[in-house]
């Protein structure tokens, strides 16, 4: 198994099977994991910093207490993962042209993240800050905001999301129309034109 070792610095992953194991109180700095299959894999404390994950199966990994600095995720599958869970100290992620499906995202101060051209479905932003977050290009059915602080985020060119104006903070958050119309379903508006 290429996880023996207990820190890892500077190295490249490249197609690693690993689905199950358990990669928890490792650490990650500067690492590339490109089209590995982390799948129910355990990452419980473990670290990972200046690190980017490529085209990686994520779905259903263990992320208590883990944590993520300075991480990219491109083109990724992360599938029931508790990010609600992840060691809060320093989170910096970026996540371009990935799955995410059925996660959690509650109570996570995640300001300035990224989602750019995600498909995030079915997963949950409850009491998160993610003011200043850009949702460029990202398609957000079933996801749902419930006191989620964004203000300034950035959803003009994010599709299919419901976000209730009355129980989130939207001040000089950005839209687009036709989508913005979606803002208004709670109050039971008919817009015609």
């Amino acid at each position: 198994m290429p996880f023996e070792n207990k820190l890892f610095e500077d190295q490249k992953f490249e197609k690693i099977a690993c689905a199950g194991e358990d990669l928890g109180y490792k650490e990650f700095f500067n690492c590339i994991f490109e089209k590995c299959d982390f799948s129910a894999c355990q990452f419980s404390g473990a670290l990972f910093a200046d690190c980017k994950f490529i085209g990686c199966n994520l779905s259903n990994v263990k992320v208590d207490n883990c944590g993520f600095q300075n991480v990219e995720f491109r083109g990724c599958k992360l599938l029931g993962l508790v990010f609600a869970q992840i060691s809060t100290f320093i989170i910096n992620w970026t996540f371009k042209n990935c799955v995410i499906q059925l996660c959690d995202f509650s109570r996570l101060d995640i300001k300035g993240t990224k989602f750019i051209g995600c498909q995030i479905n079915d997963t949950d932003f409850f009491d998160a800050n993610i003011s200043s977050g850009d949702f460029s290009d990202s398609d957000m059915r079933g996801s749902k905001f419930q006191n989620t602080n964004l203000v300034g985020a950035d959803f003009r060119s994010a599709k299919n999301y419901y976000i209730d104006p009355t129980h989130n903070r939207l001040k000089d958050a950005r839209f687009s129309y036709p989508e913005v119309l979606a803002l208004l379903v709670p109050f039971r508006i008919k817009v015609e034109y």
